[in-house]
């Protein structure tokens, strides 16, 4: 807060929830979806344009007015977390090993070399971000989304634009107490300046946007009772 208003007077800030998922680019031309990436070591990710095609939320192509010619949408693909249970289920009755987390089974169905393997598990996408573009302006974070909205990716409803520092402080708890009522998991908030010539004007570090930052929840911590311990005498 003290950072950006030292160079920004009264901004109004976006907090959005922080899907604990795998990040995707997706590379749209002329409205059609041509490229999709991981976010790999941040400069060369890994090609899964055949698997993130099976993602039944995700258009192929773009709908509605000006469809921009490029644009680069960055999203979170993701395990709704019921559907996770249910496949673990699955998979133990089947005698197979089970996932840990949600966000591993991501990875791990998005990286299948047989697309028809992706499409049987129910994964699900959430867009939170626009990069390079062509033929489409935005005024502001919230404008963004909107406009998103309109052309047919899939945004969240969970997002708040908010005006005081209490009320980011109110989003934060609200969703610490809330965060198993959501259909993914979270691990924290993300917090956005939302005006867009505003966060231009604060710009970048090396490493990462000063207009944005992401405050992480405590992780849940529970108590495992230790059933049973076999020993077995090894080859050497």
């Amino acid at each position: 807060f003290d950072r950006v208003e030292k160079e920004i007077p009264n901004p109004q800030y976006l907090c959005e929830l922080k899907v604990d998922g795998l990040a995707i680019n997706l590379k749209f031309e002329n409205g059609q979806l041509t490229r999709a990436l991981t976010r790999g070591n941040g400069t060369t990710g890994e090609d899964v344009t055949l698997n993130i095609k099976t993602i039944k939320s995700l258009p192929h192509n773009l709908s509605g007015k000006n469809i921009p010619e490029l644009i680069e949408i960055r999203g979170e693909v993701f395990f709704p977390v019921a559907a996770f249970n249910q496949l673990n289920e699955e998979l133990e009755e089947a005698g197979k090993q089970l996932f840990a987390n949600p966000r591993n089974s991501v990875a791990g169905s998005l990286r299948q070399k047989d697309p028809r393997i992706t499409a049987s598990r129910p994964l699900s996408v959430i867009v939170h971000g626009v990069g390079a573009n062509q033929g489409v302006a935005f005024k502001s974070q919230s404008d963004a989304y909107a406009k998103l909205k309109e052309l047919g990716a899939p945004t969240s409803d969970r997002f708040k634009v908010c005006a005081t520092r209490a009320d980011v402080v109110k989003f934060i708890e609200y969703y610490n107490e809330h965060r198993h009522d959501v259909e993914h998991e979270i691990d924290g908030v993300v917090i956005k300046v939302d005006d867009i010539a505003e966060q231009q004007k604060l710009g970048f570090t090396s490493r990462a946007p000063k207009w944005a930052i992401a405050f992480k929840y405590p992780p849940e911590e529970v108590t495992t009772k230790l059933l049973d311990i076999k020993v077995s005498v090894g080859r050497t």
